[in-house]
């Protein structure tokens, strides 16, 4: 019984004291991975912070995309913090990270769609094809750019619906800008006999042009003989205005050309080829006008 009694005691010694040693071990290791996890912490936000502001600094950068980077570069940061405190635990990190990057490709190529729409809008806040306010035309979507994300763009048509249009179909198709410059091209048509007064006519045009003030004289309006038909000569009026002024102007010279050659039935004025290639990029100028306006 005694020689029992001392083996016990022997074990527990022995427990205890491995247990001790295992308490003192890991206890560095936890208040290791505390430090390590605090000071990591306050690294990932310093640092993003410090990212951000940089960024909002570059021309061209939008807030968008300036929040993105810093919010990946933040948690790339903190990934690094927990796997370099499971390796204080003796935890083999190197396992860790291959398992990560497999994860990470099979998500990969579950959402390769919403990626590919990521990256789109990556390069749509870079390249700035299009801004918030601007009117647009793709060959799939048209409409005044409402807010650009990083997985789409929001669109108002020009007859008031919403529209979502994901950004890979924007940034894979060529856009045209309607807004960006700041100035427009108008051409108006009309056609004159050949036994009609042509210079008159295009005396008239020039005199009604050169009465609009909303008209640029810079470049000068100007014009010329488009073709020559069998019955008819095409002449034509091209003249600039302002971006935000060209829907009014063409609707006002167009119903002036009218007014004007109904004093001379011989020489027809043309006011389809006064409009634009599509309704709704006229209404959607026309609001732009008036919001110009106010």
């Amino acid at each position: 019984m005694e020689q029992q009694a001392a083996d016990v005691l022997l074990a527990t010694q022995t427990a205890l004291s491995q247990a001790s040693a295992l308490a003192v071990q890991y206890s560095f290791s936890v208040l290791g991975a505390v430090i390590l996890l605090v000071l990591g912490w306050t690294l990932a936000g310093f640092t993003s912070r410090w990212a951000y502001e940089g960024l909002s600094r570059v021309h061209g950068i939008d807030e968008t995309l300036a929040r993105f980077f810093t919010n990946v570069l933040r948690y790339a940061l903190l990934i690094l913090v927990f796997i370099t405190v499971l390796g204080q635990f003796g935890v083999q990190t190197a396992s860790i990270i291959a398992t990560l990057g497999a994860a990470g490709l099979a998500i990969g190529l579950a959402l390769q769609g919403t990626l590919q729409n990521i990256a789109a809008g990556i390069m749509l806040l870079i390249l700035r094809p299009f801004r918030v306010g601007e009117y647009i035309e793709t060959s799939n979507v048209a409409g005044t750019v409402r807010e650009i994300g990083l997985f789409a763009t929001e669109l108002r048509t020009g007859d008031g619906l919403y529209r979502l249009a994901p950004n890979s179909t924007l940034w894979n198709t060529p856009i045209t800008n309607f807004s960006r410059e700041p100035t427009r091209r108008e051409e108006l048509k009309i056609s004159v006999p050949h036994d009609d007064d042509m210079d008159l006519a295009m005396e008239r045009l020039m005199g009604l042009a050169k009465a609009d003030s909303r008209v640029l004289t810079s470049p000068a309006p100007s014009v010329f003989i488009d073709s020559l038909g069998d019955s008819a000569i095409s002449v034509t009026l091209r003249y600039w205005a302002k971006t935000g002024d060209w829907w009014l102007v063409s609707r006002d010279m167009a119903k002036r050309v009218k007014l004007a050659f109904d004093k001379n039935p011989a020489a027809e004025a043309d006011a389809s080829d006064a409009a634009p290639p599509k309704k709704s990029n006229g209404k959607a100028t026309a609001e732009k006008s008036t919001q110009t306006r106010q």
